[in-house]
């Protein structure tokens, strides 16, 4: 468990500290409840283990901050004299776990820590049930089963049961809005904001703006105080799309924010805690980048403490078709004989440039224009539509794809969906017939 002790007093406060890292815990010290506010504002812990007398900020003040913030799932155990201990049970009442009196010897706290540690991993397995059913949840929102999928669904739900930053690469409409939503709904901040900064809509004069909001007068026409993004998204999630268009100067403003976790309206000069995970995401090589000089590389490492890479859909066509039942029965509420083999072999031999969102907005097009029919003579025509130019059906490789998809599927029909006879068929290797049907997303 990820522990904070809270003590006035050095020699206990080591002591605890020194035990509890031989049992096996991540443990963090501070002397007052101050410094212990400090640290649950920048870090989430499992435990606060704190005296419930201390000068400035007691153990009760601290226990009722804690309760109210982004660490409210925190388990409290407060240490009292033995002449405190009805406030030891009002603690209790406002949702201390338990209570221990001075004097004590460490190991006094271990079935305490024990009680907590079953109760956390009960918890966990109602949200969690098992490695397997938590995967399956998450193929429910992010469709796929290839390899690379697969990888992406380990590391999401690795971001999910952490609070460090994330970076999310890849091309554009492969789904890094999507992943990142997930990573939020699974958090232990699911409970705060989710907010989305497109910065590459804003010009460099009013990312600052939005991102750290406004003072009133701060410029010509701010009649009045106006809040960023960073405070809406307290206690949750900030969500930077195309981080790679921060303008260097602003880019040196966000590197502070995630730092010191504090930054100034513009305007203001009063600092204002951001208790925000940063989530953020760019359809560029930032490694290029920072070579060109345009994006700065201290803030490209703080960003990526964990790196989910979204493939594109060329590279993931065994997906295909999973995505088009999953898209198809999004749109239609049905997928009954809506897709047929002819029109699986035109979806399976054009490109994608767009990745899964081209493949979306086809795929919604071609079931109205065809009147809740996805036919392939409509996709067609939809691609050349959309795209301005006809990118399938065209090349000599699209044309071999669809003609191989084709034959393949006619052998399928004739060996009655036994693949070792429909290969048998065709004179072709069953390895062999299962690897191009694979190509091909059948």
């Amino acid at each position: 468990m990820k522990i904070l002790v809270v003590d006035d007093e050095e020699m206990k406060r080591l002591s605890l500290y020194r035990d509890l890292q031989v049992w096996g815990h991540s443990v963090t010290c501070a002397a007052d409840g101050l410094e212990a506010w400090d640290h649950l504002q920048r870090s989430l812990f499992d435990l606060v283990i704190a005296d419930l007398m201390m000068p400035g900020m007691d153990g009760l003040e601290l226990l009722k901050k804690i309760k109210s913030g982004v660490n409210a799932l925190c388990d409290v155990v407060m240490i009292t004299a033995y002449g405190s201990i009805p406030v030891a049970v009002e603690a209790m009442k406002r949702g201390a776990f338990d209570f221990i009196t001075k004097p004590f010897s460490n190991e006094q706290i271990l079935p305490i820590l024990q009680r907590i540690e079953q109760l956390h991993a009960e918890q966990d397995q109602k949200i969690h049930p098992t490695s397997q059913e938590a995967l399956t949840q998450i193929e429910n929102v992010l469709v796929g089963a290839s390899t690379s999928m697969r990888r992406v669904h380990e590391l999401v739900e690795i971001c999910a049961r952490s609070d460090t930053n994330v970076l999310l690469t890849g091309k554009t409409g492969t789904g890094k809005d999507l992943v990142a939503s997930v990573i939020h709904k699974r958090s232990s901040r699911h409970a705060n904001p989710l907010v989305k900064v497109c910065c590459a809509i804003f010009p460099s004069d009013l990312i600052a703006n939005e991102l750290y909001g406004h003072e009133k007068g701060a410029f010509t026409g701010a009649d009045r105080t106006r809040t960023g993004r960073l405070d809406l998204a307290a206690g949750g999630t900030l969500y930077l799309d195309d981080v790679d268009d921060v303008p260097l100067d602003e880019q040196v403003k966000l590197l502070r924010v995630i730092e010191e976790r504090v930054f100034e309206r513009v305007g203001g000069n009063l600092p204002i805690h951001a208790n925000v995970r940063i989530i953020a995401s760019t359809k560029k090589d930032l490694l290029e980048e920072i070579e060109q000089g345009s994006f700065r590389e201290d803030l490209y490492y703080r960003l990526n403490v964990m790196c989910i890479h979204l493939p594109p859909l060329r590279e993931r066509m065994e997906d295909l078709p999973l995505l088009v039942s999953h898209i198809v029965r999004k749109i239609s509420g049905s997928e009954r004989g809506l897709i047929d083999t002819e029109t699986m072999g035109v979806l399976a031999s054009h490109r994608w440039p767009g990745n899964i969102r081209e493949l979306h907005n086809l795929l919604q097009r071609t079931y109205l224009t065809g009147k809740g029919v996805v036919s392939a003579d409509e996709l067609v025509d939809q691609i050349r539509l959309g795209n301005g130019r006809a990118k399938t059906d065209t090349g000599f490789k699209q044309r071999v794809d669809r003609f191989e998809c084709e034959l393949l599927m006619n052998a399928m029909r004739a060996a009655g969906g036994n693949k070792t006879a429909a290969a048998r068929l065709l004179g072709m290797r069953p390895s062999t017939f299962r690897d191009r049907l694979q190509r091909l997303g059948l």
